[in-house]
Parts: C-alpha cells; sequence; structure tokens
C-alpha cells in the first residue's frame, strides 16, 4: 500500500498505480489513518486537486471505495466517509471471527517449527509497538499507521501460512482486517492488554487446533461492545443533524467544494 499522509501530494508524485489507483489508494489512507474521519464530506474537485490529477479517476476511485464501503452517496447530500452501523459493524466482527479461526485451526495443525518462530516473533514485535503508542503523550499518526498496517501484516501472515488460497482470498475480498482498522482508528486507538498478541501467538503455537480456535474467537471479539456502545449516539442520525459531522480543513492550495469555503463540509440538505 502506498501509504501518503497528511500533506499535498506533489503534483506528478511517483506512485505506483495508475490514477484511479493512486487516488484509491491515497483517500483510503486517510481514512485508516483518521485524518479524514467518518461523515466528512469528499469533494472529487478537491481531491483531484490535491492529488494533481483530473476529477475522473478521483471519481472512479471514490466509486471503488463506496463499493468496498468506505464511503456513501446520498442525493443531495454527496458523498461522504460511510457512518457504519450497528448491523455493518457486529457483520464485520462475525465474519472476521469465522475466517480467521478456521485461519487458527488450519495454522495450529500444519504450521513449521519455523512459522510458529516467526508468528511468536511477529507477535512481540507487535505487542511491543503497541506498549510505546500507550505512552502519555501517544505517537503521531504516522507511527499509528505503521503499526495498524503491521498489525494487519501479522494477521495475514497466519492466514498465508494456512497455505490456503481461498481463505486469504476471503480475509483480503472481504476487508475483515481493513474494517477493524477504520473502526479502531475512528474510535480511538486505546492499545490492547499488554502481552494481547504473545497469547495467541503461543496459543496458535500449541498445536492443539481447539485452544488455537478459542484464542482467535476471543481476540477478534475484542473491542466490540465498546464500540458499539460508543458508537451508539450516531446510529439513526437523521439528516437534519448532518451538519455537525467532524469537517476536514482543506490544503490552502485546493479550492473548496463550493468554490469559496474554508472548509469541505457536508452539505445539509434543503426541506
Amino acid at each position: 500500500m502506498s501509504s501518503i499522509l497528511g500533506n499535498t501530494v506533489p503534483k506528478g508524485s511517483p506512485l505506483n498505480g495508475n490514477l484511479t489507483e493512486r487516488a484509491y489508494q491515497w483517500i483510503r489512507d486517510r481514512i485508516l489513518s483518521g485524518e479524514t474521519p467518518f461523515g466528512t464530506g469528499l469533494s472529487r474537485r478537491a481531491l483531484a486537486e490535491e492529488l494533481g490529477i483530473s476529477i475522473v479517476p478521483v471519481g472512479d476511485a471514490l466509486q471503488r471505495l463506496e463499493n468496498d464501503g468506505f464511503v456513501e452517496s446520498r442525493p443531495r447530500v454527496g458523498t461522504r466517509v460511510r457512518i457504519p452501523t450497528a448491523q455493518s459493524i457486529r457483520g464485520h466482527f462475525v465474519l472476521r471471527e469465522a475466517l480467521e479461526s478456521q485461519a487458527a485451526r488450519i495454522f495450529s495443525e500444519k504450521a513449521t517449527a519455523a512459522e510458529r518462530d516467526e508468528i511468536r516473533n511477529m507477535a512481540s514485535q507487535l505487542d511491543g509497538m503497541y506498549a510505546l503508542s500507550s505512552g502519555e503523550n501517544g505517537l503521531s499518526r504516522e507511527l499509528l499507521f505503521k503499526i495498524h498496517k503491521f498489525h494487519m501484516r501479522f494477521h495475514m501472515t497466519i492466514a498465508e501460512m494456512t497455505e490456503c488460497d481461498e481463505l486469504c482470498n476471503a480475509i483480503e475480498k472481504n476487508q475483515v482486517l481493513v474494517f477493524n482498522w477504520f473502526y479502531d482508528t475512528a474510535f480511538g486507538n486505546e492499545p490492547p492488554p499488554p502481552g494481547w498478541h504473545s497469547q495467541l501467538a503461543e496459543a496458535l503455537a500449541s498445536g492443539d487446533s481447539s485452544v488455537a480456535d478459542a484464542a482467535m474467537r476471543l481476540h477478534t471479539q475484542y473491542r466490540m461492545t465498546d464500540l458499539l456502545h460508543r458508537m451508539e449516539s450516531y446510529f439513526g442520525w437523521d439528516e437534519a443533524r448532518l451538519a455537525t459531522f467532524p469537517r476536514r480543513a482543506r490544503s490552502k492550495n485546493a479550492p473548496a467544494a463550493d468554490g469559496g469555503s474554508d472548509v469541505i463540509t457536508v452539505p445539509e440538505v434543503s426541506e
């Protein structure tokens, strides 16, 4: 993933992939980093100016992000970062539990000694990164972004070590790990308990598929209840309250969505 955080992308910046892919990765990175929080209005024209590309690939990228569930378009409201529902949050947790617990069972049965050690080492490194994030001053958005990327890499490595391509593809296609990242970013980066991933790694390396399955189910269910509680105030919002959504300050080099405002906001709906 090509990660660009914070600043305007220089025109002609050498990024991998075509223009639509470039815009897709950049906008998604902003969402996952928390720089563009859920509910934030997205202007195709402003985004195109920031990226230094035409509006067409930006529109295609936003359509792809909508298909993936990261943004939503509403008549007379425009495009904004999607506000998840309680049902969709539960659905992503259920799907992640099903897929990753199966990966845990297969891993525990067939992983080599070297692979078990690799997962232990990755878990220890990840716990160390989270320990740093619990400091008094916290970490920068960029470093938290790196922690989330490594967290996703840890779980994908477990899936890849099952050597079941269909399982890996299902985890990637359904973006169960990415949505976990999205929710975590949206509602704070409170670190998990100390040794959280090392405990999981030991269960996976035990060779007992039942132990591995139970540990992964506990791991994937972590924070769901707390997350739903925090989301309660956002569930069922009507259009009249859209003006209270977070606003993203535009780049000083980018035009505003309406041609003159200092911020990109979600437009109010005409009655």
